[in-house]
């Protein structure tokens, strides 16, 4: 099974931005959704924002108005631009794309994504007070 592959995570200080990229290359069909969850130690996985293929966002409401998605279709490529950073934004963030077969009423609802998407290794995200 295809996985895609996270990166640019790192260390940052709040306040400070990051910009994680996640390559789906390689996969046979073209995505419909794709997205972020995080998950910090002990929690529970948590939707941070998604895309579809018409190129709608939804994002948590913890991460509006800090966090952008945006995708290079050319590429099967997304990006997560985060910006304002805070302690409690550090997780290991995992990007994740739709299954063949799509997601349950090929809706990209983050939940949907979070629970039935295929995702990467992840990439550490800590960011510091």
């Amino acid at each position: 099974q295809v996985q895609p592959v996270e990166s640019g995570g790192g260390p940052v200080e709040a306040g400070g931005s990051l910009r994680l990229s996640c390559e789906a290359s390689g996969y046979p069909y073209s995505p419909d959704c794709m997205g972020w969850f995080r998950q910090a130690p002990g929690k529970e996985r948590e939707g941070v924002g998604s895309i579809n293929s018409a190129g709608v966002e939804t994002y948590a409401d913890s991460v509006k108005g800090r966090f952008t998605i945006s995708k290079d279709n050319t590429k099967n490529t997304l990006y997560l631009q985060m910006s304002s950073l805070k302690s409690e934004d550090t997780a290991m963030y995992y990007c994740a794309v739709d299954p063949p077969g799509g997601l349950p009423n090929n809706n990209c609802k983050l939940a949907y994504l979070v629970e039935f998407g295929i995702s990467g290794q992840g990439t550490q995200v800590t960011v510091s007070s």
